[in-house]
């Protein structure tokens, strides 16, 4: 899943795709390079982030997914607000990833089951502004699954089928760099859950952390590193800026895994 960022503050690459024009081609070359689906978000889900108002979100996002779209690309849009994922779908988007995994529109569960897309559901627990205040866990493994599978059933419970419901732990929400490494050495109970998985750790802080403070920029060799873990523990997608070295890394990952295992 390569990511497209309409945004002026999303903390890889805020700013370097100021028109429409650049977004399309940003994520016409993302598809050439050989990514399967191509991400648009309007909306900065950084620590701190504020929000932005839906009609800026709508006039960001929906020219680039029109204009992907009528090129035959699969688009996902990133967006916790229902009234985004409807035009979204109306403009061609095939998946809604929603960060919030339906907490932050109440209306966002209901309208998807009706629009019949695929649907990301991610741990969350609150808005950029505030999320990183709870990332308190006793046991992060076990809470991340307990609170992810409750809204799961709610997807369900909305009118969501299984088959179109995609989960994510959340990597990096409301999440310190102890939780992301504990939940990414335990992936396999995540693939256990009976749905595709999403991980999305693409130039993260954590990652540069690990690595003496290193730039966003300079992340994505680690990235790959844990793009072949994913692929080794059978995670269905890797959310990622960069594409060809997160193709060879899954390609690794894949050919290390035990034979028989899926």
């Amino acid at each position: 899943m390569g990511v497209v960022n309409v945004t002026p503050d999303s903390f890889s690459d805020g700013g370097a795709l100021r028109s429409a024009e650049a977004a399309v081609a940003h994520g016409l070359d993302l598809a050439d390079r050989g990514a399967s689906i191509i991400d648009v978000g309007g909306e900065s889900t950084k620590p701190g982030a504020e929000r932005v108002p839906l009609q800026e979100e709508l006039r960001r996002v929906l020219p680039v997914v029109a204009a992907l779209a009528r090129r035959g690309l699969h688009v996902s849009v990133d967006t916790m607000r229902a009234t985004t994922a409807l035009a979204a779908v109306d403009a061609g988007a095939r998946t809604i990833n929603d960060v919030s995994g339906g907490r932050a529109d109440p209306a966002m569960m209901p309208t998807v089951a009706d629009l019949g897309v695929d649907y990301v559901v991610m741990h969350w627990r609150a808005h950029s502004r505030s999320m990183q205040a709870e990332a308190v866990y006793d046991d992060v493994v076990a809470e991340v699954t307990s609170e992810l599978l409750a809204r799961r059933d709610e997807a369900l419970a909305a009118g969501i089928p299984s088959c179109r419901i995609i989960l994510d732990p959340g990597i990096g929400f409301s999440k310190l760099a102890e939780h992301n490494w504990t939940l990414l050495r335990n992936l396999d109970g995540f693939t256990s859950l009976g749905h595709r998985l999403l991980v999305g750790v693409s130039r993260k802080r954590f990652l540069g952390d690990a690595l003496g403070g290193r730039a966003p920029s300079g992340r994505d060799a680690a990235t790959a590193a844990i793009s072949a873990w994913c692929a080794q523990h059978g995670v269905w997608g890797v959310r990622t800026h960069e594409v060809p070295m997160q193709l060879d890394a899954i390609t690794m990952g894949a050919m290390l895994r035990v034979p028989g295992s899926g």
